[in-house]
């Protein structure tokens, strides 16, 4: 919870196709450091997902419903650009979790066009545990769909649902 009177909204944005243990790693520490913490799912048209965002939305929450937080946590979709996201519920942190210096490059410039958008919204950077810094969702479903063991990555209802994916 905020020291200050302050309450303080954080959004953790991702794809989540599907939630990782590093994902997860990443909202438990983040819901330590904000009063309420969105889980941004994004719907990007862009990309073609393996899971529905629905289905998406449904393994995040079985996940956090599993978990003890430190904070009010809410799954919201969005469509748009982060920043403008951020802005719509009122936050004052965007959370990002950082494998590697690859990630770091990448989220360096998307904080610096976001803080030209909108200052006073901050980026936070948690770096991942050592455990998770090669767990990416893609790598979990190259692995899955060539049927190796996953579950060290991802939670019980998770592979169950990777499993069904790549036995159709």
């Amino acid at each position: 919870m905020s020291v200050s009177n302050k309450y303080i909204t954080g959004v953790y944005p991702g794809s989540f196709d599907p939630v990782t243990r590093g994902h997860l790693h990443i909202i438990r520490r983040a819901s330590h450091i904000v009063d309420k913490l969105i889980i941004a799912v994004s719907d990007n048209t862009d990309k073609t997902p393996l899971f529905t965002l629905e289905e998406r939305i449904e393994m995040l929450q079985d996940d956090i419903d599993n978990m003890s937080n430190g904070c009010e946590i809410e799954i919201v979709t969005f469509d748009n650009l982060l920043v403008h996201f951020a802005e719509k519920v009122k936050a004052s942190y965007i959370i990002r979790g950082l494998r590697a210096v690859s990630d770091f490059e990448y989220e360096f410039q998307m904080t610096g066009m976001n803080a030209k958008l909108d200052p006073d919204i901050e980026t936070l950077f948690l770096m991942a545990s050592g455990k998770w810094q090669f767990v990416s969702s893609s790598f979990v479903k190259e692995f899955s769909s060539h049927n190796a063991d996953v579950s060290a990555f991802v939670t019980p209802q998770v592979e169950e649902r990777l499993n069904k994916k790549f036995k159709n």
